[in-house]
């Protein structure tokens, strides 16, 4: 499988772990199925008895779902950032660069409150 093709399905997986409750079942299901365990779209087909067509479909309406609540929402974007701005710090303090890792919880606390002012 093509690279891109595996950080899509990774990408998705992503999002599911956010807005995965906003899905139906069946599109968690294929989702799961497609992402998780790798399955095909043939082999989602005949594990769920839906046409190839219909799995295909039901993934293609499930990622629309998902990509479109981050782009409203931007949570998993903000998961991303703030751990990583904490794992930053973290290297910060155990460096013993105590200023540099306050710099990075100011600037992750204005983070914060600039996206808490726009909601």
């Amino acid at each position: 499988m093509a690279q891109d093709g595996i950080t899509r399905k990774v990408e998705l997986a992503w999002l599911a772990a956010f807005y995965g409750g906003l899905l139906t079942e069946k599109e968690r299901e294929a989702l799961n199925l497609h992402c998780e365990e790798d399955m095909s779209l043939m082999e989602i087909a005949q594990a769920t008895g839906v046409s190839r067509q219909g799995v295909h479909e039901t993934l293609v309406r499930a990622a629309g779902k998902l990509t479109g609540m981050e782009d409203k929402l931007h949570l998993a974007d903000r998961f991303r950032r703030m751990e990583e701005g904490l794992l930053q710090c973290m290297e910060e303090l155990r460096s013993g660069h105590t200023d540099e890792a306050e710099k990075v919880l100011d600037a992750l606390i204005r983070l914060e409150q600039e996206e808490n002012n726009g909601l």
